[in-house]
């Protein structure tokens, strides 16, 4: 039998239990809006990244017409030797479409193995004002990386130029009619960082 002095006395065990549980809830909010945060930055890095190797893929396109030497075409297919074509001018709206600007430096050629860019950006609003401290002005960054993936091989041959056989398409004897479209020469896809 409960006396009187008993009574009352939980209910301050399920204030601390409540509250604590809600300081809780309120924790992993603010952790899921960072995630969210993150996850934007990186899609507007990724975005950016494959505007800046489209560009740079469309510039080639252009080239490839008025550059038909046997030299210049093994260089490119066979040996992976590719020019100095301009993409970042393409990764600074892309980013900004997203809700990102690219870092002061924040997009250059990736010319490890290959021909790519490599574009890292920060999100324009910070995390948020959240019950951890410091997030209300830290914002994302985040680092993507598009690769141009060859898709033909060239092969030299004494008369008129050679051919370029690429996967999917009908081999085009070089010199004869247009060339085949930039999407038919080269992949464009998000490397692993």
């Amino acid at each position: 039998m409960r006396t009187s002095r008993e009574r009352g006395q939980v209910a301050p065990a399920y204030v601390v239990v409540v509250a604590s549980l809600l300081f809780l809830a309120l924790a992993f909010f603010a952790v899921g809006q960072a995630g969210a945060t993150r996850n934007g930055a990186q899609t507007g890095a990724d975005a950016a990244a494959l505007a800046a190797a489209k560009q740079s893929r469309d510039q080639f396109e252009l080239e490839l017409s008025a550059n038909l030497d046997p030299e210049y075409l093994t260089a490119i297919f066979d040996l992976g030797q590719f020019g100095s074509f301009r993409g970042c001018e393409a990764a600074y709206p892309m980013a900004e479409r997203n809700d990102t600007v690219v870092t002061p430096g924040g997009c250059s050629p990736a010319y490890n193995g290959g021909w790519g860019f490599t574009v890292e950006v920060e999100t324009r609003k910070p995390v948020g004002d959240t019950v951890l401290p410091g997030t209300e002005t830290k914002k994302a960054t985040a680092e993507a990386t598009a690769a141009l993936i060859p898709r033909c091989r060239y092969e030299p041959v004494p008369e008129p130029l050679g051919t370029l056989t690429c996967e999917g398409t009908v081999p085009w004897l070089v010199g004869e009619g247009p060339p085949p479209d930039g999407p038919d020469l080269f992949d464009i896809r998000l490397a692993e960082n």
